[in-house]
């Protein structure tokens, strides 16, 4: 996989950069006044921080992530509200730059805003037609001919006086402008008026749906969480709520969930949709809250509604889609259906819901053959009820579900996907023997694919068991490809390609695909702390990585291991006595034990921690074997902690794919048995 670069927008700390006076603002993403917002792709950070430096020993007030990000503070808020009172922004133009849909959206926004924006070129790469049009008037300065410090110097007069003008006939002279002509002589005539207008309504769309600060009669994870989605709000942009259950009975909630689980899941394949995961849009399931409340917290522009009534064998759906900031109704409409057919519902919702938002129908939103028996059917959505638990109870009686679903219609795939996904989470979580539980996934996932070759679900459930399981680094990334190549890329998607990049200590990649993901799912824990230890932990931003295992608990104050992982960070910082209450808040099975031996022994307690270390190999040997191998390189005792690791090696233990730069390891990276190791589970030095 390539590294995506791209500078942020929401949530990435260290790639996106406001320039205003020195250290952190008093209020995050509050700029001083005359300060300059500077956008950047990571890839570019070396050349953003020598032109801050060059900037501020010229008086040049400064204010750059994650330097001036106050602590605590949300990235994406910081980020929006210093684009808004910046004086100008300043792009590092480049080949990283112009591929970062972060660095689009910080051009989009400032252009949006009226604030002067000034390219500073740094090599030849062409522009998109987004970047083409948003720079047509921009103010260049070509960093390729001169140093930095003699373009800086360029730039500190532009800043002088950025609302000039771009120069007149600017189109045929400098540098970066001559790139635009080039960019642009691939157009037809006609065809560049359709791009110019189009983004020019864009921009309009976007800035009469700029969602500011709106208040949210919800306290805690979800209020912090809003202003993360709530940036720029897409007018391609939905969330799928829970739909009502309406049986006489009230007994069919589960049907009802189901059911919108698979109109999300069809939404999701529709190219151009931004649609939020299920996680987060679940989690307004019976509250009464606003819709603008709503989609500021969800970051969407449209909330799609509905209801479910079933009664014997006749189902019939009803849904509306609502503008979230006005509650004006776009489309209505509902389905009678057979039980057996309902699933064509989700088509059919799917289609009219794309041609409502003027949305090419493309990929696999074709209707699928018909289940075979309500009952299969059933089944099947009892099983998504049971895999939302999140519990091993609720995994393996979904695993009993789903495999009666394809006894009853062979044929099924959405079972069969379902199956591999709650094999792999079994295994991901050590509730039963990964030998067995991964080789049973494997089966299913690659009957998923037999089943529904246009499915991207079974290669991201794929890759999952070659990053946690095999060891497979190739084969994961070749999964994931095919899933791109199958559909848009869903939050699933990400969260494994910041997996596989994590592992193969590609930190700015992982960065990037956890904030997609985050992105696409606001308000789940899975991504909150999937960037804190893939990323954060292990590259040595221990306060970055509490302060996302902190959100994580917030959002789900029970988040597995959660409390374990905020402990490790805090430990890392010298914060025993917060990271003891933190393991003393875990299960045994979640880090209980191996956490507070660590902190023992850092307070010089050894014999306590001799006693917890003793317990946690009495309860956790078996199926944890890698945890009590970072105790024990913890605690320096080198010869020991290989011993566990080679335990855990033999044992497939899912923990080890984030070996590489594993801060609690780091007492074994000098010894010689380290690299080895490394080779061994296929990653280079």
């Amino acid at each position: 996989m390539q590294e995506q670069g791209g500078s942020v927008l929401a949530e990435d700390n260290g790639q996106g950069a406001v320039v205003g006076m020195g250290s952190a603002t008093p209020e995050a993403g509050i700029s001083p006044p005359g300060s300059v917002f500077i956008s950047y792709a990571s890839a570019d950070a070396a050349v953003a921080d020598s032109v801050v430096a060059s900037l501020e020993s010229h008086g040049v007030g400064c204010w750059i992530a994650p330097r001036d990000v106050r602590a605590g503070a949300l990235y994406a808020e910081a980020i929006v509200r210093a684009i808004s009172d910046a004086k100008a922004l300043v792009l590092v133009l480049s080949a990283n730059s112009v591929a970062s849909a972060h660095v689009g959206k910080e051009v989009e926004r400032a252009s949006s805003k009226r604030r002067p924006i000034i390219a500073l070129r740094i090599d030849e790469a062409p522009l998109s037609p987004a970047l083409e049009y948003f720079l047509s008037e921009s103010h260049w300065i070509d960093a390729r001919a001169d140093d930095i410090g003699a373009a800086t110097r360029k730039l500190i007069g532009a800043l002088q006086e950025p609302e000039r003008p771009a120069p007149a006939g600017a189109t045929n002279g400098h540098p970066g402008a001559r790139a635009v002509t080039a960019a642009a002589a691939h157009l037809k005539s006609r065809d560049r008026i359709l791009v110019a207008a189009g983004l020019a309504l864009l921009i309009l769309a976007v800035t009469a749906l700029l969602v500011e600060r709106w208040a949210t009669k919800h306290a805690g994870a979800v209020a912090q969480s809003a202003t993360v989605a709530a940036d720029i709000v897409g007018d391609k942009s939905i969330a799928v709520l829970p739909f009502e259950d309406m049986s006489e009975k009230k007994d069919q909630e589960y049907f009802a969930d189901g059911i919108a689980e698979e109109v999300l899941d069809r939404l999701a394949q529709v190219p151009g949709l931004k649609v939020v995961g299920r996680a987060s849009s679940f989690q307004f399931k019976g509250r009464s809250a606003d819709l603008a409340s709503v989609g500021a917290a969800l970051g969407v522009a449209y909330l799609l509604e509905g209801s479910v009534r079933k009664e014997a064998d006749r189902v019939r759906v009803a849904a509306q889609l609502v503008e979230a900031r006005t509650g004006a109704q776009r489309w209505s409409n509902h389905f009678d259906s057979d039980s057996i057919d309902v699933l064509q519902v989700q088509d059919a919702i799917a289609a009219e819901l794309a041609r409502a938002l003027q949305l090419a129908i493309e990929v696999n939103t074709t209707p699928r053959t018909a289940i075979r028996s309500s009952e299969a059917l059933d089944t099947y959505l009892r099983g998504l009820q049971s895999l939302d638990l999140s519990s091993q109870e609720g995994c393996e009686t979904a695993v009993a579900q789903f495999q009666q679903s394809l006894a009853l219609d062979p044929t099924f795939a959405p079972a069969a996907s379902g199956l591999a996904r709650a094999l792999t989470w079994i295994g991901a979580e050590g509730w039963q023997p990964p030998r067995v539980v991964y080789e049973r996934a494997r089966e299913a996932a690659l009957l998923a694919q037999k089943l529904d070759p246009k499915s991207p679900q079974p290669h991201v459930v794929m890759a999952n068991i070659h990053i946690l399981y095999d060891w497979d680094w190739v084969g994961a990334d070749r999964e994931l490809q095919q899933a791109a190549a199958l559909g848009p890329r869903d939050t699933f998607w990400f969260q494994t390609a910041g997996f596989l990049a994590g592992a193969l200590g590609h930190w700015d990649e992982a960065r990037q695909f956890n904030v997609e993901a985050i992105t696409l799912d606001p308000l789940s824990p899975d991504p909150q702390e999937d960037i804190g230890f893939t990323v954060y932990l292990r590259t040595g931003n221990f306060a970055e990585a509490e302060r996302y295992f902190r959100r994580a608990l917030q959002i789900s104050p029970e988040y597995g291991a959660g409390h374990y992982f905020l402990g490790v960070a805090l430990l890392l910082q010298g914060h025993n006595e917060a990271a003891l209450a933190e393991f003393q808040k875990e299960t045994e099975e979640d880090g209980r034990l191996e956490g507070t031996a660590m902190v023992y022994f850092a307070a010089g307690r050894r014999a306590e921690s001799n006693a917890q270390l003793a317990e946690a190999i009495r309860k956790n040997a078996t199926d944890w074997p890698s945890a009590i191998a970072r105790v024990y390189a913890f605690r320096g005792e080198r010869d020991t902690a290989f011993e566990w690791l080679n335990r855990a090696y033999e044992a497939r233990d899912e923990d080890l794919y984030y070996v590489r730069g594993d801060p609690l390891l780091k007492n074994l990276e000098g010894d010689l048995r380290y690299k080895p190791f490394l080779r061994k589970m296929n990653l280079t030095e």
